[in-house]
């Protein structure tokens, strides 16, 4: 019988092979597996938190391993990365437990003569990490995940809840293993919270310790689950009480399609799913084609479109009248596109495969949205391998690449059209500077609007801006 540890082993093992994102795989392996709605809970926290936490892991073990790095086999290191998430992060596993499973994944990984190193390891991080918390961080203090269960009133009173900050908490070790803070915050940062010293040390030039600090917990915690409901299908009043009737609480946000599940429920359980009553989009993204102002009837370009939250988005609020030309490079990602255009009864949508032979449609178009590939800065904890995938050298790449997409887009709307440039990334370069530097470079364009999505206030982290073409 396949346990949910197993499954959480494997997708770690993919995903250190670069075959997807975490959640993708996820996503995949739990469609093959037959697990329980708990465990299916317990692969995704295991599978994102090992990928998150790598850092902090990573120094918890060294103390221990008492041999190169690169001797230690990359499955062994899977397992050892599994239990010591369970022993310092997962407070309702007994360390017995957490030590005793992730030895009995040595038979399963391939490595069954590593069960005795593995135990050894595991006991000694077991004595390492306490049973107490403080709230201050310190050489002997590693900060938790914030549960995303607190008490808000997203509807009510946005302006409270986009800056209210759930309680942090660290857990004590016996001993003094990480940077001091005091000394050296920025080596702190970069180990207790898990993320490459380059990004801590730039967000840290940028913002200070404070900030980063509450961008570290954001970061290292689960991320809320937003949905938007479909207005072709239903209002957002009615589905909350339809979702109140099984049990299920969700509060409106900003926007006014957005609710936000107050717990996670797997998505294809919660009621008129495949009646297209919903999509899940992150309330941040939901802005995004709100900001394009599209009217019924209009032709609009989408560039990078795929997976399609925000083009079927726009078709919604094009009351399913008009045309929408849905351009993107992935095949199988446009195919998950028409897909959810399906789901959610969208009609006026074109897919469009963009290759070396087949180049963007000329339009002219009424508008356009723009949706750039980028760092992902703003959405690490929903994509946790970013953190270790991004070098500080694409950047350069992106910029180039944002700014030639922008300017396809541009000019391809007509006189007076509009085009919305977005990101979900917090690095300046990619927003304003991209912005900043188009419209120069082109007077007869100007940025009429723009607005920064910040990490946790409430939601995802991003950016969008509308530029406009002079009549």
């Amino acid at each position: 019988m396949t346990t949910a540890r197993q499954v959480a082993l494997e997708v770690l093992n993919r995903s250190r092979a670069r075959a997807g994102f975490a959640a993708e795989l996820v996503d995949e392996a739990l469609t093959q597996r037959p697990l329980s709605p708990p465990d299916r809970r317990f692969v995704t926290q295991l599978v994102c938190g090992v990928i998150r936490r790598r850092g902090t892991l990573d120094a918890l073990l060294k103390p221990f391993i008492q041999r190169p790095p690169h001797t230690v086999e990359d499955r062994v290191w899977d397992i050892l990365r599994l239990g010591v998430f369970q022993l310092a992060f997962l407070t309702h596993i007994p360390p017995h437990a957490a030590v005793y499973e992730s030895v009995e994944l040595a038979a399963c990984a391939g490595v069954p003569k590593a069960k005795g190193f593995i135990n050894g390891v595991l006991r000694r991080v077991a004595e390492l990490i306490t049973a107490d918390f403080c709230d201050t961080a310190a050489a002997n203090a590693v900060p938790m995940d914030v549960t995303n269960d607190v008490p808000s009133a997203l509807g009510r009173r946005p302006d409270v809840a986009t800056t209210t900050c759930p309680p942090r908490r660290y857990r004590v070790l016996a001993e003094p293993i990480l940077p001091n803070p005091i000394s050296d915050f920025a080596a702190y940062y970069a180990t207790a919270f898990s993320f490459p010293r380059w990004l801590a040390q730039r967000w840290l030039n940028r913002w200070g310790a404070d900030e980063c600090t509450r961008l570290g917990f954001w970061f290292n915690s689960p991320p809320p689950l937003w949905i938007r409901v479909n207005k072709l299908r239903s209002r957002r009043e009615n589905y909350r009480l339809q979702l109140a009737a099984s049990g299920i609480d969700a509060e409106p946000g900003h926007h006014p399609q957005s609710l936000r599940l107050c717990e996670h429920v797997p998505i294809r359980d919660l009621p008129g799913f495949a009646d297209g009553e919903f999509t899940v989009q992150d309330h941040s993204s939901m802005l995004v084609a709100s900001a394009l102002g599209v009217q019924p009837g209009q032709h609009v370009l989408d560039l990078c479109a795929a997976p399609g939250s925000k083009t079927t988005h726009l078709a919604e609020l094009m009351d399913n009248r008009g045309h929408i030309t849905a351009c993107d490079i992935d095949a199988k990602r446009l195919h998950h596109l028409t897909t959810l255009c399906q789901r959610l009864g969208v009609r006026p949508v074109e897919t469009v495969l963009l290759t070396d032979t087949r180049e963007i449609p000329p339009g002219p178009f009424d508008a356009a949205l723009v949706d750039v590939p980028c760092s992902n800065t703003g959405v690490m904890n929903r994509r946790p391998e970013v953190r270790w995938r991004l070098k500080p050298r694409e950047f350069e790449h992106l910029i180039r690449l944002q700014t030639r997409l922008l300017i396809e887009a541009l000019t391809r709307v007509r006189p007076g059209g509009a085009v919305v440039y977005s990101t979900c990334s917090i690095e300046p370069q990619e927003n304003q500077g991209v912005v900043k530097a188009v419209c120069q470079a082109f007077p007869g364009v100007r940025c009429e609007a723009e607005h920064d999505a910040v990490p946790g206030r409430p939601s995802d982290g991003g950016y969008w801006a509308r530029l406009r073409r002079a009549t």
